[in-house]
């Protein structure tokens, strides 16, 4: 098997590659409905966290299914009429489907979390990456610039 070395300009391309180079598709939960219906479709997601979304695709904030089981189950609400918009965390991480896939892996960490929803620069919500992800990316580059010459 013959292996091809990368020019420097695929290098240079890898550290230029974008979010949106390798974005997964992601459901959103509506900022209308309630804790239950929340809960309810996190479960049969088999998530802990979910990105919300307004009736136009815009990021609200993400809700996360332990915060909004000990906030409503220990306030004593109905999460039947419990509206989700409280319990919407509104300083989560993000990033922007343009910024590099190196921004967005540093956004994680900082973060401390495995995944950030991903939004264009109107805040509209477009998918999301992950940690693991952009490992495969980084290995991937790995391989090709060390694949040896014949």
């Amino acid at each position: 098997m013959e292996h091809i070395k990368p020019s420097d300009s695929e290098g240079a391309n890898f550290k230029a590659r974008t979010v949106k180079d390798i974005i997964k598709p992601v459901n959103s939960i509506s900022d209308k409905v309630s804790v239950k219906a929340a809960l309810d479709e996190m479960q049969a997601r088999e998530i802990d966290s979910s990105p919300v979304t307004d009736e136009h695709g815009e990021l609200l904030g993400t809700l996360s299914k332990n915060k909004m089981n000990r906030n409503v189950g220990g306030l004593g609400h109905d999460p039947k009429t419990e509206p989700v918009k409280a319990h919407i965390e509104k300083n989560s991480a993000y990033c922007f489907e343009d910024q590099t896939i190196a921004e967005a892996e540093q956004i994680m960490l900082k973060a401390k979390i495995g995944e950030v929803p991903v939004v264009t620069g109107k805040k509209l919500l477009v998918g999301a990456i992950n940690i693991d992800a952009i490992a495969r990316e980084k290995t991937n580059h790995s391989r090709l610039r060390a694949s040896p010459v014949f």
